[in-house]
């Protein structure tokens, strides 16, 4: 039985993201973003209707075509062209095991190089600036405690957005050593070690909203649980009005509270590898990337590298991280 291209689509995301790939509601809504911006470019191309493609009209010159349309006509940068490509190349990878036709296209596909782009500039808040800001948050009002709690949280664990947006109060563990279950990218739980102070902010938020055990932990109006677009506004709005003293104004986001997590974490001593996991990176390129972000951190390394004269290079110090496991065991055992 011939496959039509349009079976094809649905299946790759009714079936093959959610299901055999386990990714979330978030990345599949990417991969549509791209796959509609495709078939749209394609259709235009071949002057018809989406609905009378063909899985021959999806070939390897109008997959090139598209990357440089998306950067010569819609003015994107590299780093989007090249996770629209990323996100081709599974997309194609799929049509592959399905329609072996169409396998010598996929690999030529599949051979289109990443283009060479700089990583972005990874911002966060120094500790005095993390203390300014908590005091510039209203103590008052109906939602005084949600916000507060918010950001506390956010702080504490470095949590994704979509994270903190889908916690339930039945992923909240408050039995010493406190703790939450963070449910994150390709469907992986982790585990993150709560601090006192946010464990008492937790539960008087959850008192003073009457949570359900399966009810979300961080609610708007009415007990509806906050989205992420909320979760954005709601940091952004406190950012806006908080005075840094400084004549650049600084964009606070979500996100820039897990950068400040990672670096605070790094510069306290924590292992590399327990902030991979308290940070849920699948690479620990991505988590060393913060080693890179302050002086202190590298002064520490420089420190620990230097050799005193007449000491031997085979007595030097190893790093604490490749010797002192009793952390790391101890948030496995969570």
């Amino acid at each position: 039985m011939t496959l039509s291209l349009g079976s094809l689509v649905q299946s790759f995301f009714t079936d093959y993201l959610p299901v055999q790939k386990g990714l979330r509601q978030g990345s599949i809504r990417s991969y549509r973003d791209t796959i509609r911006l495709f078939l749209c470019f394609v259709s235009e191309q071949r002057g018809g209707s989406i609905a009378s493609l063909a899985i021959e009209d999806l070939s390897f010159d109008r997959v090139l075509a598209f990357l440089k349309y998306l950067e010569q006509q819609r003015g994107n940068s590299i780093r989007t062209r090249n996770q629209r490509r990323a996100a081709l190349n599974t997309f194609y990878s799929y049509l592959a095991l399905r329609v072996p036709e169409m396998l010598a296209a996929c690999q030529r596909i599949a051979a289109i190089p990443v283009k060479r782009t700089s990583l972005p500039d990874t911002h966060y808040l120094e500790r005095e600036e993390v203390t300014a800001l908590f005091r510039s948050l209203s103590k008052q009002g109906r939602l005084a405690l949600r916000d507060r709690t918010l950001f506390l949280f956010l702080y504490n664990t470095g949590a994704r957005v979509q994270e903190v947006a889908d916690l339930r109060m039945e992923h909240l563990d408050f039995v010493a050593p406190a703790k939450v279950h963070l449910h994150g990218k390709g469907d992986k739980w982790r585990v993150c070690p709560l601090w006192e102070e946010t464990v008492k902010q937790l539960q008087q938020l959850l008192a003073e909203q009457h949570t359900l055990p399966n009810g979300y932990v961080f609610c708007a109006v009415r007990n509806r649980p906050l989205t992420r677009f909320g979760i954005y506004k709601i940091v952004r709005r406190h950012g806006a009005t908080w005075d840094t003293g400084s004549p650049q104004p600084r964009r606070v986001s979500p996100h820039l509270f897990r950068h400040t997590a990672a670096v605070h974490l790094l510069e306290s001593g924590v292992e590399v590898n327990v902030i991979r996991g308290w940070l849920g990176h699948v690479s620990l390129d991505t988590t060393n990337r913060y080693a890179e972000l302050t002086l202190r951190a590298k002064a520490e390394a420089l420190r620990a590298c230097e050799v005193n004269s007449g000491v031997s290079a085979a007595s030097r110090a190893r790093t604490a991280w490749k010797d002192d496991k009793t952390l790391l065991e101890w948030l496995n055992s969570l």
